[in-house]
């Protein structure tokens, strides 16, 4: 998943997309478009690619459905005003410092609280 304000895949995204697609078939591109990042867009900020003949395309927005979208808008936007947005770690960082753990467990542990039947979610 990249952050960016045009939403085409890079050629780096694209190579790692296509390594997972080998073993994965109906594996996506998900990407965040960086213009529609605001909290009072009510339409998720992702675009989405499939892979056809061999190319990640554009998937049509109208057949995409996103379950429990205001539920993920709350915890991103209650995890921005915290500050723990910035414990997130992707590959490429962990490429340029390998002590930072790209599978985000501590990210993935307060996403799970925020996101507990104890805090008002399911």
């Amino acid at each position: 998943i990249g952050l960016v304000s045009v939403c085409s895949p890079t050629p780096c995204a694209l190579k790692i997309a296509d390594k997972i697609a080998e073993q994965f078939e109906s594996a996506v591109l998900l990407m965040l478009d960086g213009s529609k990042m605001s909290p009072d867009d009510r339409v998720p900020p992702i675009v989405m690619y499939e892979r056809r003949d061999s190319k990640w395309v554009l998937k049509d927005k109208h057949t995409i459905m996103l379950r429990q979208w205001e539920e993920t808008q709350a915890i991103a936007s209650q995890m921005l005003e915290s500050g723990d947005h910035a414990l997130l770690v992707d590959f490429d960082g962990h490429l340029d410092d390998i002590t930072k753990d790209w599978t985000n467990q501590t990210l993935n542990s307060k996403i799970a609280e925020l996101s507990s039947p104890a805090n008002g979610n399911i």
